[in-house]
Order: structure tokens, then C-alpha cells, then sequence
């Protein structure tokens, strides 16, 4: 049973990613520390920002959807910047296509959440509907 967003495997994969794109990203060009390097970092850990937000919006299925829809977002925007990192030879096919995979399976557990989200809201019990009267 999950009962924080840390116990969601996505967020798990998630957090797994950003710690090998932080690592990867170390040896990147210094050139790069303002630019690549801190937009593949932001963008990657977006990703787990955005499913905490949304764990914490539950209540709200629209507001739930679009936080996950962000974290889809930024898992996509993380992969282009691992594309262009191994255009740039800063990483070389093996660790790119392993990272364009791990993005891959994090998007596709982000829209299986967002296709099946009455499962993750949280319903109104009828005792608190009942108090607020």
C-alpha cells in the first residue's frame, strides 16, 4: 500500500534518475555548468518535485492530473537534454539510450497514474461530508 509519495515506484525510478544524471553531469564541460548542466539537473529533478506536488493534490483530480502532467513534461524535457549531451559526446549511446529508457518507463507509470486517477484520489469520506453541514 503506498502511503507516501516516496513509496511510489515511479518516484523511486525518478529519484534513481537524478541521481545518475548528477553524476553523469559532473563531467560535463565547465562551459556547460550554466547551461546543459543545469537544465538536464532542474529538469530531472522536476520530475520528482512535480509526483510529490501531485501526491499532495489528490484531493483534486484535475489539479492531480496536471501535476503528473508536469513530471511527464519534464521527464520528456530530460531526455532532450540527454539527446543533446550525447550528441556532444558527453555521454556516450550505451548511457544515453539506458537514460532515454529510464525517462521512457518514468513517462509511461506517469501516464498509466494519469489514465487510472480515480484509483489515486482521494474520496471525501461521508462523515466529513456530513460534518460541514
Amino acid at each position: 500500500m503506498v502511503k507516501h509519495f516516496r513509496d511510489l515506484d515511479v518516484y523511486q525510478e525518478a529519484m534513481s534518475l537524478v541521481m545518475r544524471v548528477f553524476a553523469l553531469s559532473r563531467d560535463f564541460p565547465p562551459d556547460e555548468r550554466f547551461t546543459l548542466t543545469d537544465q538536464i539537473r532542474r529538469s530531472c529533478r522536476s520530475i520528482c518535485a512535480n509526483l510529490a506536488e501531485a501526491w499532495r493534490k489528490r484531493r483534486y483530480k484535475a489539479a492531480f492530473i496536471s501535476k503528473l502532467n508536469d513530471a511527464e513534461t519534464e521527464a520528456s524535457e530530460t531526455q532532450v537534454h540527454l539527446e543533446i549531451a550525447f550528441h556532444h559526446e558527453y555521454i556516450d549511446r550505451e548511457t544515453f539510450e539506458a537514460l532515454d529508457d529510464a525517462c521512457d518507463k518514468i513517462i509511461s507509470q506517469i501516464v498509466k497514474m494519469i489514465d487510472q486517477a480515480d484509483r489515486w484520489i482521494i474520496k471525501p469520506s461521508r462523515n466529513s461530508r456530513d460534518s460541514t453541514r
